[in-house]
């Protein structure tokens, strides 16, 4: 097997995994939330960063992967704005409406494509455009419903796009900088990330519930679902960051949407009892057409890449070998003229003899 081959099974299984594992959390976080009753997200969320960090150093000890240090600032600055960003999330959900926090999170893609070619030169093809617009089209048709509007929300949800962006980016952009791996970012970044949360949890979780996280009764069922949660969320953490290292935040994103737009609608059907409609039906379909259009065009613009650097990769060699060639062949041209002159040589010595 090539190392395209099994570059491209490593990111099938991520975003296999990826979508798994989100379904997966989705589906134990709505039974928490709504049949046991405990709405404390943020914390939660570092619960599971924390599980996570812990899950990490026992496969550190039994030597599963080898921890690479790297620049401590950038490590913590990531950890802390990563955490920043999901506790933004939550609040946007809290002091907006369900649609405008869609609307939010479609922002991200637009938002990231625009600092990814400011920041980073980094050019996304018309036909690439052309798909995402379609995509966001079609999730916004089937999910954004209502669009209640006020200042705090707006505020957070300027600041949560912000800040997911950015950390998407560097996500990337760290895996590639300083050569680790995802699970050696997320080994090094977890602590960050889950101490942030643990701080600022309790106090955003009061705000957006009006009760307080340990004064909660936890049952022998509500620890069940924790524990069950937490173990979830190591594969989520880490599908995470191996599918923003394989791709692109993008590409994260547009996975994103996908796999939370029928947990979103399934929520309003099943919860809400808001049953679909050919709204709901028009806009997936539209979305499915944006998704398989980005990945046609991604898989074609990879494939162009390869085939250029192939190319540049034999000119380049050619361009080596060409000196050695014009030496060599000056050497046997050298050669043959003193073949050829040393019998004129020999003959003008026998003439005078």
């Amino acid at each position: 097997m090539s190392e395209g081959q099994r570059f491209q099974l490593g990111t099938i299984g991520a975003l296999s995994l990826s979508v798994v594992s989100s379904v997966s959390i989705v589906i134990c976080n709505k039974a928490l939330i709504t049949t046991l009753g405990f709405s404390f997200a943020t914390t939660l969320t570092s619960w599971h960063l924390l599980v996570t960090f812990c899950s990490l150093h026992v496969a550190l000890w039994m030597k599963l992967f080898e921890h690479k240090p790297f620049d401590p600032r950038a490590v913590m600055g990531f950890g802390v704005l990563n955490g920043t960003s999901i506790g933004l999330l939550n609040l946007s959900l809290g002091f907006n409406s369900v649609g405008f926090y869609q609307m939010t999170k479609l922002a991200i893609i637009p938002c990231t494509v625009l600092l990814e070619t400011i920041f980073f030169r980094k050019k996304f093809s018309r036909n690439i455009q052309l798909s995402l617009m379609i995509l966001l089209l079609g999730v916004g048709i089937a999910t954004v419903t209502d669009l209640q509007l006020n200042v705090l929300g707006s505020v957070l949800s300027l600041l949560a796009v912000v800040t997911t962006c950015v950390a998407q980016i560097m996500t990337n952009t760290i895996q590639k900088k300083f050569k680790v791996s995802s699970t050696q970012l997320l080994y090094q970044s977890c602590p960050y990330q889950a101490i942030t949360l643990f701080i600022t949890g309790p106090f955003v979780d009061g705000l957006l519930t009006n009760l307080n996280v340990f004064a909660f009764k936890y049952t022998p069922q509500v620890l069940a679902f924790i524990v069950l949660l937490c173990l979830i969320s190591v594969s989520v953490n880490f599908s995470t960051f191996l599918v923003i290292g394989k791709t692109s935040p993008v590409t994260y994103q547009v996975l994103g949407h996908l796999k939370n737009m029928p947990s979103f609608l399934a929520f309003g059907s099943g919860l809400l009892h808001d049953p679909f409609s050919w709204r709901n039906i028009l806009g997936i379909l539209f979305a499915l057409v944006g998704m398989i259009l980005y990945s046609y065009c991604c898989t074609l613009e990879s494939q162009q890449q390869a085939s250029e650097a192939s190319v540049q990769l034999f000119q380049a060699k050619e361009s080596e070998s060409e000196p050695l060639m014009s030496v060599e062949n000056g050497a046997s041209v050298l050669a043959d003229s003193v073949v050829s002159k040393s019998p004129a040589w020999s003959s003008n010595k026998d003439l005078r003899a």
